[in-house]
């Protein structure tokens, strides 16, 4: 399993988050969940989505964004945050194997004061006029690049 970690920022849809729990199973990437969700967080309201590999994946669960960051800090890994405020494209970013990558609430993204504490801010480019793609696709987009440069070219 690789280091790699998703973290959700407070999410408000659980099947995005479901979906993301799914896709961190099938990967071997850890989950945080940055609390307080927008919806109870419970096998009912995720299991839609996430089916039957919920059970598969390691999941932590954070009171606030202070423990959140408290903890990855203490671990030495950096914040990598998904934005579309961001100026650096995630394809030109050179990820580590123990990043931990951060993408916020669908409705509102991440407060500024998180923006400002990330290590990395990443942008996925899109046409002119459009406000932003969806979270899950947006993890998977960000984290198969981050595997790609780390787990899967090393032969792990």
């Amino acid at each position: 399993m690789t280091r790699l970690r998703i973290a959700l920022y407070q999410p408000d849809i659980p099947g995005n988050t479901g979906t993301i729990l799914r896709l961190a199973a099938c990967l071997g990437l850890a989950v945080d969940i940055i609390e307080p969700a927008g919806f109870v967080l419970s096998d009912k309201n995720l299991r839609r989505a996430g089916m039957d590999y919920l059970a598969s994946v390691t999941m932590t669960r954070h009171v606030n964004f202070e423990r959140f960051d408290a903890w990855r800090r203490s671990e030495g890994r950096r914040l990598v945050l998904a934005s579309t405020k961001a100026a650096s494209r995630y394809t030109d970013f050179t990820f580590r194997d123990d990043d931990v990558l951060l993408f916020g609430r669908e409705s509102a993204g991440v407060p500024d004061t998180v923006h400002a504490g990330a290590d990395a801010r990443l942008l996925i480019p899109m046409v002119d006029g459009q406000r932003s793609i969806n979270v899950a696709v947006s993890a998977a987009m960000i984290a198969g690049e981050a595997l790609r440069q780390t787990e899967w070219t090393s032969g792990a």
